[in-house]
């Protein structure tokens, strides 16, 4: 299986290990995912037609929604951006545009290609980080007996504005012989200079951000961006002094900056942001509302009408070039409990075609959740304790004790589905985790007798079951 080229079965697969149940809507990601796949095999001329088939999922809080697209997002190593409809409002009103999601979605992209550009030049930067600290090192031990002279600075003009900036100083190169810089590389691989501490030029990563109003509504600004196309501001860095092993990892991620082509990953992330970015649009339900009534509701359409233009296919400037949304998968979610995706504008229904609904999660699912994901909650508390020496048991019958509590509170209050066991977990296990660290090493087992020692009290106090569970 690579990356993008899981056959549907395999991808459901490959979820079932982190969800459970919900088939119908892992099955409609996954023939999304291979419907990808498959266009790319397609001709040319009929491959710019075919777009891909949105996705609405409709179900309650706590049930996998958001978790279905993250992972799937993770599987297939596509640039992913989780946004909630109601953050954003009508072009006209203050709140954020809805061409952002499409920005940070390149941003993604951006990282995703950065980091699969850095691994594959982690070798050659290591080597070139060893040489450049071997000879820093070897440099603290044979001073230049010759000063550098003294740099005049420098007037730089930038617009109406003029700046003087002192050039930094260029310390003279000594030559050293290949023999001595193996030998500092040795002792460097052999962590014998672990406790040497080395002066570092670092660059300066304060990003400061402030807001700016357009006619786009609100964006952020990054004022480090701004500041570097500016003379004199372009890679500033600071001076510190770091131990020999925290060094070498600081210069290694220079050397490998310096390797790779950000032109290319820049290239490359546009590209996958085209054709393998997934938008996942949260509480898609709340911009919904009865096109009959009018009133304080009128701007949630307004959001409809902003966000159809980039679901059916739009092209969005960014500051890597323009992003056409053609082939974007655009996954939607709500709950639909006041509204119901006919209040959507038909224009937008239109748009996600496949429409999934997913299960409410009874006791049963309870039970699988807490022991069979990777990363069950269970399992989650276990490796948290075994980190105080204290091994976690839950038996059998704990667990469906601990289902039937969360399904009994879902029905006395608001249903969270999943997430109520979260606040279960928490009261279970308060006490062991606040003391935890001053009891001896030994074996902690969570039975029946225990659960209801804990949770009947709780959830017999309606009121104390209303703020604590």
């Amino acid at each position: 299986m690579k990356n993008g080229n899981f056959t549907p079965r395999e991808t459901v697969s490959e979820l079932d290990r982190y969800i459970i149940g919900q088939h119908k809507a892992k099955r409609a990601v996954a023939i999304a995912l291979r419907n990808r796949w498959r266009r790319q095999q397609v001709t040319s001329d009929l491959r710019e037609e075919i777009a891909p088939r949105n996705i609405i999922m409709i179900g309650p809080t706590g049930v996998g929604k958001t978790e279905i697209a993250r992972r799937l997002a993770k599987l297939a190593h596509a640039p992913f951006v989780k946004v909630e409809a109601s953050k954003f409002t009508e072009v006209g009103y203050v709140g954020r545009d809805v061409e952002s999601m499409i920005r940070d979605l390149v941003e993604n992209a951006i990282q995703i290609c950065e980091k699969e550009a850095l691994e594959r030049v982690q070798t050659r930067g290591q080597d070139a980080a060893e040489e450049r600290l071997a000879k820093m090192i070897l440099a603290a031990q044979k001073p230049p007996v010759q000063p550098p002279p003294e740099a005049k600075p420098q007037t730089h003009q930038f617009g109406p504005l003029s700046f003087q900036i002192s050039p930094q100083q260029q310390q003279p190169q000594p030559f050293y012989s290949e023999s001595e810089v193996n030998d500092i590389r040795q002792k460097l691989r052999d962590g014998e200079l672990d406790e040497m501490e080395v002066e570092l030029d670092v660059t300066d990563t304060h990003n400061p951000f402030m807001t700016i109003f357009g006619a786009g509504g609100t964006e952020e600004v990054n004022l480090q961006d701004m500041m570097s196309q500016m003379p004199g501001f372009k890679g500033r860095t600071k001076r510190r002094r770091l131990k020999v092993p925290d060094a070498l990892e600081v210069l290694k991620q220079q050397e490998a900056q310096k390797l790779i082509d950000h032109d290319k990953v820049q290239r490359d992330a546009v590209q996958r942001t085209e054709q393998a970015g997934i938008v996942f649009l949260d509480e898609i339900d709340k911009v919904g509302s009865d096109r009959r009534v009018g009133g304080p509701d009128v701007s949630r359409e307004g959001v409809q009408r902003d966000l159809l233009p980039i679901v059916e296919g739009s092209t969005v400037s960014t500051k890597y070039g323009s992003v056409k949304t053609d082939h974007i998968l655009f996954i939607a979610a709500g709950a639909f409990h006041v509204s119901k995706v006919a209040d959507l504008i038909p224009e937008l229904q239109g748009r996600f075609p496949i429409r999934v609904e997913l299960d409410s999660l009874e006791k049963g699912d309870f039970i699988r959740i807490l022991t069979e994901p990777k990363n069950a909650l269970t399992k989650q508390y276990q490796a948290l304790m075994s980190t105080e020496g204290i091994e976690v048991v839950f038996e059998p019958d704990a667990v469906e004790e601990l289902a039937g509590y969360a399904e009994e509170a879902n029905r006395r209050s608001e249903n969270i589905g999943a997430r109520r066991l979260y606040t279960i977990m928490e009261a279970l296990l308060e006490e062991l985790s606040y003391d935890a660290s001053e009891r001896p090493q030994s074996k902690f087992i969570v039975d029946v007798d225990y659960v209801k020692s804990r949770l009947d009290p709780i959830l017999s106090d309606e009121d104390l079951a209303k703020y604590i569970l």
